[in-house]
């Protein structure tokens, strides 16, 4: 008798405790649709992926070793089909460790686009999409890419201040206004969305491009910062609700989040990063397609191998 009692309370334990992981689970599915279905009703003014070229030629290899390489595009294009590659950096992910490093490709390198000849880097998106930006990669660098996404800079300001709710602090050195349709102070100050569009895109000094690379690494490196701990993970489905109207990407969902989750609550580090070329390590020179950096190819591509490799990178 005390034996039939004792197994009925065990089952009953036992059928309460399941359908409490149940009702839990089907809350936690509720609320990430409604987060996911939020971002994307506040990212209503993007232009959504059925309305983008579609780039179903990329033929991106297989991840190793649980390391993904993702080319990131910005375009500087103003509504034209065949828009340059303003912005072209690859993202390194170790699923291992949750590190992240970014590679910064200068858009003056003046390389070989396969098919086209010499051209700078840049070029490649505009006659041949991401299929070509990175066989031309694979070309000069013997670097493999496994994913591309490409950020329409519209929707960074919205993400940015979703992921960094009260802003990100910069001290810009100097006044900033050409060509990005506002003006800068110089100063230490806390930046958000449209305004750190701005610094991150502004290259109308004697650093020109330079500069404007190193205020990107240094806002990926510190939007990361701000990403980690519960207030961004709670988040996460409403950020890339939010994200998908703005970003053409091959990048499968669960790997998404995986990345996503990996770098919110794993135990990474801060984003190293690599400039390309490096210091000393290329030329200025006008050539046929106007001002160019040549590069010392073999110097960098060295470089950014090592630096994508398993090992620790540096940052340059």
């Amino acid at each position: 008798m005390e034996n039939r009692v004792r197994t009925k309370k065990k089952r009953k334990w036992l059928r309460n405790s399941l359908l409490t992981l149940l009702l839990l689970f089907i809350s936690v599915v509720i609320y990430c649709v409604y987060q996911y279905k939020n971002g994307l009703a506040e990212a209503s003014n993007g232009k959504h992926m059925d309305e983008q070229t579609s780039y179903d030629d990329f033929q991106g290899a297989e991840p190793q070793f649980g390391e993904i390489n993702i080319l990131l595009l910005g375009s500087d294009s103003r509504g034209e089909e065949h828009a340059r590659s303003d912005t072209l950096m690859i993202a390194h992910y170790n699923q291992k460790t949750h590190n992240m490093k970014v590679a910064s490709i200068m858009r003056d390198s003046y390389v070989d686009i396969p098919g086209h000849g010499k051209k700078k880097i840049n070029a490649a998106f505009a006659l041949g999409g991401p299929e070509l930006v990175r066989k031309t990669i694979k070309e000069n660098f013997d670097v493999d890419i496994n994913y591309y996404a490409i950020v329409d800079f519209e929707g960074f300001s919205k993400i940015v201040d979703l992921v960094a709710p009260d802003g990100i602090e910069v001290d810009i050195p100097h006044e900033m206004s050409y060509g990005i349709g506002m003006t800068l102070l110089p100063g230490k100050q806390i930046l958000h969305g449209d305004k750190l569009l701005g610094y991150v895109r502004f290259r109308h000094d004697r650093l020109s491009d330079f500069g404007r690379v190193e205020r990107q690494q240094e806002v990926v490196s510190k939007l990361k910062e701000q990403a980690v701990g519960v207030h961004s993970l709670l988040n996460l489905p409403k950020i890339l609700g939010m994200a998908t109207p703005y970003i053409d990407t091959n990048v499968d969902t669960p790997t998404i989040l995986s990345i996503g989750k990996g770098l919110i609550s794993g135990d990474s580090k801060k984003v190293e990063s690599i400039r390309i070329p490096l210091e000393d390590a290329y030329e200025d020179e006008t050539v046929n397609v106007g001002a160019v950096l040549r590069l010392d190819l073999e110097k960098n591509k060295q470089a950014l191998r090592d630096f994508l490799s398993s090992s620790d990178g540096s940052s340059q």
